[in-house]
């Protein structure tokens, strides 16, 4: 087979890999029915710039996990499988993009080995699974590195480049539409720290681009700058303080030690793992150019210093260390840089574990009870009318009106005058923040007992989502029958609420 032809066969059999299974669960609260939600709303009002929750602006992430998502549910239906497009895409571009690298800098097996760890990874393929932000900027970062990397590589041989160094600084610009700063900044400091560990420092001038630069500019700044006209507080809400100030803060959730995510690759690599000693044993003679291995440690040291610092840790934001993390259990593991041993000499049996371990939670988890508003979802599309209310009682079912097909967002009743509200990292705080980019959004979808009485009265059915206790306590859903009940442990059902008797009769004209 020829290289294009080789290449192109990798391409389609790793998507395959990660797709396969992606429409095998619905989507779980609350991050995969935010992000998947926030397409939808997008789809659904026919508009791609302005990513809206509940009709609001929602300005917690930048847009390209929300444009993929929504251009993939317009090709292939809203569904859980096009909702996690986004993440597939990640998932592919970076295990393609590491075969395609390590086969240019090495040699045609150790790429394939490369890749199958990879891709095999529990972590990472499970990663692939999930509609988050996560893994696309994972993909967006490891294909930056690389095609950087490349790119020095070249330069140091003497052979043209140029090109190659402006499609990493397009990929930055896709980086930081897909999770912000982190996108352009992590390669970056990736690139300094390996060219300095290499003692070749002036190598870091190579990196420099006038037409990448200008690449970077066009990809990733016209949504923002868009975004700072239309909302004036954009810069301050998004910069500052998603970006700064909630990484140098300690009151967010998920707080966890420094060395937190070293177990974390280290247990969610079995069995690939196993090799951690071998790799830790191998050298590389020194070259002219700046190394592959150092390249890879760089990497891996990088990211990983880089989100152990705050103290709020999710267990996704380290999959962009997953990459150079394979390549280096692949270079111990293959025959041609290893002795011979048994662990080598298994290869395929930790391939076939490794993808079991992936494969079997996925399979398994869709035939468990997941928190999901799926089955409220599915039983508003097939029994409600157009323009009939939908109200949530203190919650935000996330994926509802994906799984619902709403045109219009629901209202949510609470009390939104609440001083606490903005103290919380929850899905109050994003509605209450979304709500102050549009404020006359926020006053329709945001809705108090005064406020929503009107809207019950002015239909003769509504729907509501709530707890029995809550609903059973608001004297305005006297009379209102249980439908059908959420998926998961908490008790949340779907109500069907007929024209409040406290609005009287509906005058004939």
């Amino acid at each position: 087979m020829s290289d294009r032809r080789l290449t192109w066969a990798a391409l389609a059999a790793l998507f395959a890999w990660f797709a396969f299974t992606a429409w095998m669960r619905p989507l779980v609260l609350p991050d995969e029915g935010r992000y998947a939600g926030v397409a939808w709303e997008m789809l659904s009002a026919g508009q791609w710039s302005v990513p809206t929750l509940d009709g609001m602006p929602f300005f917690h992430k930048p847009p390209l996990f929300y444009w993929i998502g929504e251009a993939a549910m317009q090709a292939f239906g809203a569904t859980a499988w096009a909702a996690r497009m986004p993440s597939i895409v990640g998932a592919t571009m970076a295990a393609w993009g590491l075969y395609v690298f390590a086969r240019r800098w090495g040699r045609e097996a150790d790429a394939r080995l490369a890749a199958i760890v990879l891709a095999t990874q529990p972590f990472f393929f499970v990663g692939a699974q999930f509609a988050n932000l996560d893994m696309l900027v994972a993909g967006c970062i490891s294909a930056t590195v690389l095609l950087g990397a490349h790119a020095v590589l070249l330069s140091a041989g003497g052979l043209p480049h140029k090109r190659w160094l402006v499609a990493a600084y397009a990929m930055a610009g896709l980086g930081l539409l897909a999770k912000g700063l982190i996108g352009p900044v992590l390669p970056a400091g990736v690139f300094i720290a390996w060219l300095l560990a290499a003692r070749q420092p002036r190598r870091i001038w190579t990196l420099v681009s006038v037409p990448g630069l200008a690449a970077f500019i066009v990809v990733g700044l016209p949504w923002f700058l868009s975004m700072q006209k239309q909302y004036s507080g954009f810069y301050d809400y998004f910069v500052i303080y998603h970006h700064f100030q909630r990484f140098a803060k300690a009151g967010f959730n998920n707080p966890h030690p420094f060395w937190f995510y070293v177990p974390v690759l280290l247990l969610l690599a079995l069995p690939w793992s196993l090799a951690v000693p071998a790799a830790l044993r191998l050298r590389e003679p020194s070259a002219v150019r700046p190394s592959v291995l150092l390249l890879m440690l760089s990497w891996l040291a990088v990211i990983v210093v880089f989100f152990s610092i705050p103290a709020s840790k999710l267990v996704g934001y380290v999959l962009p260390a997953v990459p150079p993390l394979a390549w280096l259990l692949a270079r111990a593991l293959a025959p041609e840089v290893a002795k011979p041993s048994r662990l080598a000499k298994h290869t395929r049996t930790l391939a076939i574990v490794a993808a079991l371990l992936g494969i079997v939670p996925v399979v398994a988890l869709s035939f468990y009870h997941l928190p999901s508003a799926r089955p409220m979802g599915l039983a508003l599309r097939e029994q409600r009318h157009a323009g009939e209310p939908v109200v949530m009682v203190q919650r935000y079912a996330y994926d509802l009106p994906f799984y619902a097909r709403l045109e219009t967002p629901p209202l949510v009743l609470d009390n939104w005058s609440d001083p606490a509200i903005p103290e919380h990292d929850d899905w109050r705080k994003e509605l209450y923040d979304a709500s102050l980019f549009d404020r006359a959004a926020g006053e329709r979808h945001l809705v108090s007992r005064d406020t929503l009485a009107p809207r019950l009265c002015a239909q003769p059915v509504s729907w509501v989502v709530g707890a029995p206790a809550l609903v059973a306590r608001e004297p305005l859903f006297a009379g209102a029958e249980q439908v059908v009940r959420a998926a998961g442990k908490e008790d949340v059902w779907l109500w069907k609420l007929p024209r409040p008797a406290s609005c009287g009769t509906p005058s004939a004209g």
